[in-house]
This record gives C-alpha cells, structure tokens and sequence, in this order.
C-alpha cells in the first residue's frame, strides 16, 4: 500500500498509536498489573494467557508497521482483531474483553478497512490518470 499521502499518513499513524496502546494494556494484563498477588496464569488460564501473549505481540508489532506506513501492519492488526473478534464472538471463555474492549476493536477493523478501501480508491484514480 502507498501510504504517503499526507492526509492518509496522519490517519494511518492514529489507528497505529491505538493499536500501540491496546497492545501495551494486553502487556500490562500479562503481567498482572492490575490482579495484586493472584498470577495472570491463575486469573486468566493457560489458554487464555497464550492467546492474549499472540494478540498483544500481533497489536504491537502492527503498530510499529503502520507507524513505518508498511503494508504489512494493515494486514497484520486486521488479521489478529478479526481473530480476536471471531473468537470472542463465538464465545471462547479464554478471550476476555469489556464492553469498551469490543467496542475499541471493532473500531479498529473498520478502521483498517477503511484503510484498505481508501488505498483501493487511490489505485483507481491513478489508473485512470
């Protein structure tokens, strides 16, 4: 994807710093910031902390590829959210997410396609040029 348009850019570097700080709040539930003595093992189950380990690793390596503007990040935070939503959805006990939790991510999937259809628009019209 060309993201070098100003306007897009700014918008590309937005969702990547949400993206960043999602991540981080999945790092600091891995470490059990917020649960006191109990580990996050314990509060969230073996399947649980594996799962949110790969999502916060997928958010945060998505965030340094959308701040870099490479197409990869797009794919990459598309692609762990939609999993993260579809197994949430389906009502996996080891994802575990608020209601500002699901609603920031599906913030983040329209944002990306919009990203996607916003890139798409762009290929067009220089086709057409």
């Amino acid at each position: 994807m060309d993201f070098n348009a100003p306007a897009i850019g700014i918008y590309i570097r937005i969702v990547a710093i949400i993206s960043l700080l999602l991540g981080l709040n999945d790092a600091a539930r891995l470490l059990g910031v917020n649960t006191g003595a109990t580990s996050p093992l314990t509060t969230l189950g073996t399947a649980g902390f594996i799962y949110l380990a790969i999502f916060c690793l997928a958010r945060l390596f998505a965030a340094v590829g959308l701040w870099i503007k490479a197409s990869w990040g797009a794919v990459l935070l598309a692609g762990a959210t939609g999993v993260e939503l579809a197994l949430y959805l389906a009502g996996r006990t080891e994802v575990q997410m608020t209601a500002f939790g699901f609603a920031v991510r599906l913030v983040l999937v329209a944002s990306i396609l919009i990203i996607f259809f916003l890139r798409l628009r762009m290929r067009r019209a220089r086709a057409t040029d």
